[in-house]
């Protein structure tokens, strides 16, 4: 059976879609994949940053935490993101991220990769499956095999049921019931499609 390397590529300010990410890297390893978690590099200025004790605490503890870069989609046979909704579309950090894909994009090497994406918002209706459907319309430029949740697993009904992938809502206590399963469910599909078509192509 075919190796297969997954990266888990986020971005999160105080720490939502951080911990997303954590599931989903957790259940790519249960399952056998080489997995890369890495965050998207911070492109706010700090003054900004310092004036949310929350988002100051999260950047100061994920330093640690390897930068994402091309190279890691490069090197993935699988991509899941993580990003936060900033009214409907993804945060700017991520897409000054995906502005850097450039030279892979010319050179043919997104395509095939087999990718989703997940998000949060702090009400229902914030715009998740928007955000979620702006990142399949860059996966799609690429010529992605893009995976979406849809109703393969009934934990997505009791993760708030979004079949385009797994979407957190958030208050001040942080994310509103338990999506767990749903990430990690998210996951492992993503991880068997990715085997089958690796496998199907004799790699």
């Amino acid at each position: 059976m075919a190796e297969l390397n997954l990266a888990v590529v986020y971005y999160s300010s105080t720490g939502t879609n951080h911990q997303m990410a954590q599931w989903a890297e957790e259940a790519g390893k249960s399952v056998g994949a080489n997995v890369r978690l890495r965050r998207v590099p911070e492109t706010a200025p700090m003054e900004a940053i310092e004036q949310n004790p929350a988002w100051k605490e999260h950047y100061e503890k994920t330093q640690n935490i390897e930068e994402a870069t091309t190279e890691d989609l490069d090197w993935a046979d699988a991509i899941i993101f993580s990003v936060p909704t900033r009214f409907g579309v993804e945060a700017s950090q991520f897409r000054a991220f995906v502005d850097t894909t450039g030279g892979l994009w010319a050179q043919g090497k997104l395509v095939n990769k087999v990718a989703g994406a997940m998000t949060s918002a702090q009400n229902p209706h914030g715009g998740q499956e928007a955000t979620v459907l702006s990142i399949h319309k860059t996966l799609a430029h690429w010529g992605a095999i893009i995976v979406p949740t849809g109703y393969a697993d009934p934990v997505q009904f009791a993760s708030g049921g979004n079949p385009y992938g797994v979407s957190a809502t958030v208050d001040e206590n942080g994310i509103v019931g338990d999506i767990e399963d749903a990430v990690k469910s998210q996951a492992r599909r993503t991880i068997d499609i990715a085997k089958w078509l690796k496998e199907g192509q004799g790699q």
